[in-house]
């Protein structure tokens, strides 16, 4: 990624070496990349069958992609206010994990824009070990994930080594997929998607739960690739990139990743998708730059 001398974000808490009491205890809530832990820089959740498919179209009223085509997006408003922490160190990853929030700001504050509505930008918070949330204490072990309760991604930078050393997925723009993965479940939150899933998961089985997760981390990885396309449009991608991002994709798919700890898949526990449909997902979205195309509640995925 020709990601250097670009706008960096503001929206960063750097909470790195801030000392947390307690027992991380999971999330309650958040939606995260799933490889239970981080590349190189150069210089989440499902429908078990038609029926439950039905339940969530009459949940939702219509589908949610159409609403920023018109209509009441029914943007929600932050649950606790905004701020920045001060300025974040200033080191190589910090200014990498600021560029690419900056990029997904204006992808979609564009494609917002572009519909009449407008984009209320995440806040990304850096943190060391472990971090408190408004879904709960989380440590590194969690992994990258997004809390709709404040509206803010989490980050342990140390996971990009780990993407690179324990999951052979390295590259800058691999990285750039895992924020944009989060990002666009912050996307899916303002547009009502989450609290929707959330509500209904309550009358799910935990097969059928896991099942719509399913449906919900593709269409964030998706939206990921329609950010992605917009980066190749604003000339920011090298050759190369777009294969890391299918790479990393691919190696924290839950068959490949059950393939990896334990030897065999349990596919009715799958929650975020096998190697092969989130290759296909962020792929789409990538070849479209149209979220319209990022419908994976109808029809197979």
């Amino acid at each position: 990624m020709e990601w250097r001398g670009r706008r960096q974000s503001n929206n960063v808490e750097d909470q790195r070496g801030a000392s947390m009491g307690g027992s991380p205890f999971g999330r309650g809530g958040g939606f995260r990349i799933p490889v239970g832990g981080g590349g190189r820089r150069g210089g989440g959740i499902g429908i078990g069958g038609i029926v439950v498919i039905l339940i969530v179209c009459w949940i939702a009223g219509i589908n949610p992609l159409t609403l920023l085509s018109g209509g009441d997006i029914g943007l929600q408003a932050p649950s606790s206010q905004q701020t920045t922490g001060g300025a974040p160190a200033d080191d190589d990853t910090t200014a990498f994990v600021r560029t690419v929030l900056a990029e997904t700001e204006d992808t979609w504050n564009g494609i917002f824009q572009a519909n009449g509505q407008r984009y209320q930008e995440p806040t990304l918070v850096l943190f060391s070990g472990q971090v408190s949330s408004a879904c709960g204490f989380a440590s590194s072990a969690t992994g990258p994930f997004y809390c709709p309760g404040d509206h803010k991604l989490y980050l342990d930078t140390d996971f990009f080594r780990e993407l690179e050393q324990r999951f052979d997925a390295a590259g800058d723009f691999a990285e750039a997929y895992v924020i944009a993965h989060e990002v666009g479940h912050h996307v899916q939150n303002l547009l009502g998607i989450l609290p929707r899933f959330n509500q209904a998961r309550q009358r799910m089985s935990e097969t059928e739960a896991n099942q719509m997760s399913v449906r919900v981390e593709l269409q964030a990885d998706c939206f990921a690739g329609v950010w992605g396309k917009f980066t190749e449009q604003r000339g920011i991608l090298e050759r190369g990139d777009l294969e890391e991002a299918l790479n990393a994709a691919q190696q924290i798919g839950d068959d490949t990743l059950q393939k990896r700890s334990q030897g065999y898949v349990v596919p009715e526990s799958f929650n975020h998708g096998t190697s092969a449909q989130r290759m296909r997902w962020f792929q789409r979205g990538f070849d479209s730059g149209d979220i319209k195309t990022c419908d994976t509640f109808s029809g197979d995925v």
